[in-house]
């Protein structure tokens, strides 16, 4: 019987050694897919919009200690959450684990106080449009259309409210 990888969810810098092949293969992906380099696009954020207290966060899955899939998001504004950087390594994909960091970053954006979440998506991405339309987003743009004639293809889902901590609250 195979052993079991211990698996466990971290909160990252981006300057943290492991997300570098987060980076490095989101690069390489994205520019083999759009013909370009895509290096400076994700470079384009400032590291800390990633982090506390500028309202973000980056996750990683690690199996064994070695990073498997992560993600992140940022303060798009004061209500709302943007989804970034969504990877899975190219050894373990199809196994969940997109959607498993997907949850992760919502969970986290409602415990932050975000109501909602946006996100854009590629259009030579079609297995993120369909992780997206699989876990209840709303896609913001005509799905019959040609992805290509639309750009970035923009989704957002509302999260629900926080659950009520039962203390009384002054007005």
């Amino acid at each position: 019987m195979p052993a079991l990888s211990a698996r466990s969810v971290v909160q990252v810098a981006v300057s943290d050694p492991r997300v570098r092949p987060l980076l490095r293969e989101l690069g390489e992906e994205y520019s083999a897919r759009y013909g370009k380099d895509a290096h400076a696009e994700l470079a384009r954020y400032p590291d800390e919009e990633f982090t506390a207290p500028h309202g973000g966060v980056l996750l990683l899955i690690l199996e064994n200690g070695e990073p498997v899939a992560g993600g992140a998001f940022r303060r798009y504004d004061e209500d709302t959450a943007e989804l970034k950087r969504i990877w899975t390594h190219s050894a373990h994909r199809r196994r969940g684990l997109a959607r498993e960091v997907v949850g992760e970053l919502e969970r986290e954006a409602r415990a932050r106080g975000y109501r909602r979440i946006y996100l854009t998506t590629g259009p030579r991405q079609p297995e993120a449009r369909a992780l997206y339309l699989n876990t209840g987003y709303r896609p913001l743009f005509d799905t019959e259309a040609d992805p290509e004639s639309i750009g970035p293809l923009p989704f957002e889902k509302h999260l629900p409210s926080p659950a009520r901590t039962g203390k009384a609250t002054a007005q």
